[in-house]
């Protein structure tokens, strides 16, 4: 350690090259970034809420069994625009599940930001208005994804194969109860 401190010292023009060992770990212990305090509730890397929900970027994404590419894979995602439940970050990896509860780790760079849900229902009916009394517009079959346009609490707007209307957030899976989505 004094060999290495005596080192850095002469690098850096600190005289001749001896520090004691205080100084020496002086130097160490300053150099390491400090420590992220994580907060329950939010993601350590982005900051951003856990659990959120975002969609699958392409046609395919491997979920590992842990953050990195020497984990095995354990479950593979097969469906663009497929919305999943991010639940834990560990640097360019976020720990991600289906609406079945089936997941893993999933490098970041496979997901969007879109949000995007599943129909859960069996011929979930779209409406015209954010109300059970407006028009019913077109009925979906369970398994849609849809990307979602708005949501107001307990009703969201999403575009199902190009029909367009208003869902209960009860017949689908990618939204929170009472979130809002803009």
């Amino acid at each position: 350690m004094i060999w290495v401190a005596g080192l850095l010292g002469v690098l850096l023009g600190l005289g001749s090259g001896t520090l004691s060992a205080q100084e020496a770990d002086a130097l160490v212990t300053t150099d390491k970034p400090p420590e992220v305090q994580c907060q329950p509730d939010v993601g350590c890397v982005t900051n951003l809420p856990l659990p959120r929900f975002v969609s699958l970027k392409g046609s395919e994404g491997n979920a590992r069994r842990g953050p990195g590419l020497t984990h095995r894979i354990d479950w593979v995602f097969t469906r663009a625009g497929m919305p999943l439940k991010i639940t834990a970050e560990y640097e360019n990896w976020r720990r991600v599940e289906d609406s079945e509860g089936a997941g893993g780790w999933v490098h970041y760079s496979l997901l969007s930001g879109v949000r995007t849900v599943l129909v859960t229902l069996d011929m979930a009916e779209l409406r015209d208005g954010p109300d059970d009394t407006a028009p019913v517009v077109a009925q979906a079959e369970m398994g849609v994804v849809g990307r979602i346009l708005e949501c107001r609490p307990h009703w969201c707007r999403v575009s199902l194969d190009g029909t367009r209307g208003w869902i209960r957030t009860t017949a689908v899976w990618g939204v929170k109860e009472g979130e809002s989505v803009e």
